[in-house]
């Protein structure tokens, strides 16, 4: 893959609190693209910030029902990636690419 290919893989972090406290287990959370496989996010990873990964676990957050002046409308599904790192490896996502 080319490197603009991992930067449409892995859309952007995600910097909650949850996701914060998982950086003391290693791990990194991204928005992913809906279609990205668990091996091409652990290549975009591994190539856009030269770590290496031990476990990549995915999920679907699927998008909610809302109301915008009475008239309902779906908001978008949105894939996550929890990317856990191996020993001595870590991620800044405050700083940026």
């Amino acid at each position: 893959m080319t490197a603009e290919q991992h930067y449409d893989v892995i859309r952007k972090p995600v910097i909650t609190e949850k996701s914060t406290l998982l950086g003391e287990h290693n791990a990194v959370t991204f928005k992913v693209r809906t279609d990205a496989t668990k091996p091409q996010i652990k290549a975009a990873v591994e190539a856009l910030f030269r770590v290496k990964v031990k476990a990549v676990n995915t999920l679907v957050a699927k998008g909610k029902t809302k109301r915008f002046r009475g008239t309902p409308y779906k908001r978008a599904d949105e894939k996550k990636a929890i990317v856990t790192l191996k020993e001595g490896h870590a991620i800044d996502v405050t700083t940026g690419i």
